[in-house]
């Protein structure tokens, strides 16, 4: 489980997730509510597919770049599965393989305390 976190809010626009995904490493943001609680997951594959294939090359028109000014919530998958942090890793893989998903946000209490990823999950099983 990965504790460090990055969230990002409902309103905010895709241009926000964009300048988020081209510096780091990651594929998943967590959205929250006002609340900090979490309402969905907005992944990297989900964030691409809502943008126009043109934004950042030379066909690039003003239609395409309007794309980033949608809102997250418009994108993102809602009322993800969660996971809490004591189940077993099992149950974890089982739950990303038979739902096809990418990861599973780790709850204790409503609050978000993680994220577990198919990466994760096939690190731990190699290196045990």
């Amino acid at each position: 489980m990965i504790t460090r976190v990055v969230t990002i809010e409902m309103d905010d626009r895709l241009s926000l997730a964009k300048e988020i995904f081209d510096n780091v490493s990651f594929h998943h943001l967590l959205v929250i509510d006002e609340d900090s609680h979490l309402t969905g997951i907005l992944s990297h594959r989900d964030f691409l597919s809502a943008l126009s294939p043109n934004i950042g090359t030379a066909a690039e028109l003003i239609r395409d770049t309007e794309t980033l000014q949608k809102r997250v919530h418009q994108v993102m998958s809602h009322n993800p599965l969660t996971i809490a942090p004591h189940c077993d890793i099992n149950l974890a893989t089982q739950l990303i393989l038979d739902n096809n998903i990418g990861c599973l946000p780790v709850l204790e209490n409503n609050n978000i305390v993680g994220i577990i990823t198919w990466k994760d999950l096939l690190k731990a099983y190699y290196n045990a």
